[in-house]
C-alpha cells in the first residue's frame, strides 16, 4: 500500500516529481503538507482542506497521546475516522515536542522521560512504544523517534545525540516489521550542522532500508548557506528512489530552494499560524492585512488567487475582521494562505514534469520576498 515513484527530473537542477501511493490514496510530488497537529488544522474544517486540494497533513504523536489519548483513537477507529478526514496523515514522532515543550525531560539510552505541558504529569516512551502509538492513531506515515538538537549546538552532545537517534531509528524499524501493517515508517537524519555526522546519518539509515527518510534539525536559525550544504549532504546519500522530507521548512523560497536540492516533501505551521497573524503570503509577496494600509483598500488580497476569500471579500474587510478580532479573520486568512502553497506546489510540479523549472523558480522568486513576517 506504501510506494513511491519518481515520474520526472528536471535537467539543470535536482529538482523531481513523482507520486507517493498511501492507503488513502495518491499523493502527488513535491508536496506542502497542512500542519494538523491536535487532529485539526486550525481554523478549516477537513472539506476546505478537500476543496483546496490538500491530500495530506500533518498530525503530531506527542499532543495527540497526550489529548485525546491513544485508546480513544483506536476506539474510533483511528484519526482519519476521528477527524472525518479521507486523504492520508503522517505523524511526526513528536521528538521535538517532547524537548521543546516538556517541562523537565530526561534523555536516556531507553527512551524519553517527560513531563506533560498540560497537567504536569509524568510520562516515559520508548521508540518501541512510540511505534505503537502511531499505529494507534492510524497514520498512514509514521516518524521514528528521534532526538532534536537547537542550534547552535557543541560537537560532542550531537555525536552522543546522533548516535542515540540511530539507535533508537534501529529499535524502532525492527518493532514496525514485527508487525508489518499498511502503516510505512521513517527515518530521521539529524547531525546538526555538522557535514560528516550528517553524512554518516543518512547512510546508515539508507542502510536500514527505510520506505522514506526525513531530515530533521534544519531550518532552526541555521544560516540559508549551512543549511543548503547540510542538505545536500543528506540527499547525496540517501537513496534516490525513496522519498525525502524537510521537516519544518516553511518560507516559500526556502521551498523552493530544497525542491531544487530534491526534496519532496515538506511541512510548517507557517502558512496557518501566520494566517492568524494577520500576515498574508501573496503572488507579490507579504502582505499584512491588519496595517493601517489595508484600512480602505478594496483590492482582493491577491488579484491572482482563485481562492473563496480571494474571490469574495476585500483587504479593508479582512482588516475589519482583525481589528474586532473576530474569529472569521484567521479562517478566511488560513484558507487564503494554504491555498498560496498548496497552488505554489501544483505549479512547480507541473514545471518539473514540464522540464521548465528552473525558468520557474526564476520567475516565482522575482515576485517575493516572503522571509520577513512583517507582523
Amino acid at each position: 500500500m506504501f510506494e513511491f515513484r519518481i515520474i520526472a527530473e528536471d535537467a539543470e537542477t535536482g529538482a523531481r516529481a513523482g507520486e507517493l501511493t498511501t492507503p488513502h490514496g495518491v499523493i502527488e510530488t513535491p508536496v506542502f503538507m497542512p500542519v494538523g497537529t491536535q487532529a485539526t488544522v486550525k481554523t478549516l474544517a477537513p472539506e476546505d482542506l478537500r476543496t483546496m486540494g490538500a491530500r495530506i497533513i500533518l498530525a503530531n504523536a506527542y499532543h495527540l497521546y497526550l489529548r485525546p489519548g491513544a485508546d480513544l483513537l483506536r476506539e474510533a477507529g483511528g484519526i482519519h475516522r476521528f477527524m472525518a478526514w479521507d486523504g492520508a496523515v503522517l505523524t511526526d514522532s513528536g521528538g521535538f515536542q517532547i524537548f521543546s515543550l516538556a517541562r523537565l525531560n530526561r534523555v536516556t539510552d531507553e527512551g524519553f522521560e517527560f513531563q506533560s505541558h498540560l497537567d504536569g504529569s509524568r510520562h516515559f516512551m520508548t521508540p518501541e512504544e512510540n511505534v505503537e502509538l502511531q499505529r494507534a492513531i492510524g497514520a498512514d506515515i509514521m516518524m521514528a523517534l528521534d532526538e532534536c538538537v537547537a542550534y547552535p549546538a557543541e560537537r560532542a552532545y550531537v555525536e552522543r545525540s546522533h548516535e542515540l537517534t540511530l539507535a533508537w531509528a534501529e529499535r524502532a524499524r525492527r518493532a514496525w516489521l514485527e508487525a508489518p501493517g499498511e502503516q510505512a515508517l521513517f527515518g530521521i537524519v539529524q547531525g546538526a550542522t555538522y557535514e560528516d555526522l550528517r553524512r554518516e546519518s543518512a547512510r546508515r539509515l539508507a542502510e536500514m532500508e527505510f520506505p522514506g527518510y526525513a531530515i530533521g534539525g534544519l531550518a532552526v536559525g541555521e544560516p540559508v548557506g549551512v543549511m543548503r550544504e547540510m542538505v545536500a549532504a543528506c540527499v547525496e546519500e540517501l537513496p534516490p528512489e525513496r522519498p525525502r522530507y524537510f521537516m519544518g521548512q516553511g518560507f516559500p523560497e526556502d521551498i523552493v530552494g530544497s525542491v531544487a536540492q530534491g526534496i519532496d516533501m515538506f511541512d510548517c505551521v507557517m502558512p496557518t499560524r501566520n494566517a492568524r497573524k494577520g500576515m498574508l503570503f501573496t503572488s507579490e509577496g507579504r502582505l499584512v492585512v491588519k496595517n493601517a494600509s489595508c484600512a480602505r483598500d478594496i483590492r482582493p488580497p491577491d488579484a491572482l488567487c482563485d481562492c473563496p476569500t480571494c474571490r469574495t471579500h476585500t483587504r479593508a474587510y479582512l482588516r475589519h475582521l482583525f481589528q474586532a478580532e473576530e474569529a472569521l479573520a484567521g479562517r478566511l486568512a488560513t484558507v487564503h494562505n494554504l491555498t498560496f502553497y498548496l497552488t505554489m506546489m501544483r505549479s512547480m510540479r507541473a514545471a518539473i514534469t514540464d522540464g521548465r523549472f528552473a525558468e520557474w523558480r526564476n520567475a516565482f522568486l522575482a515576485r517575493g520576498p516572503w522571509t520577513a513576517t512583517g507582523i
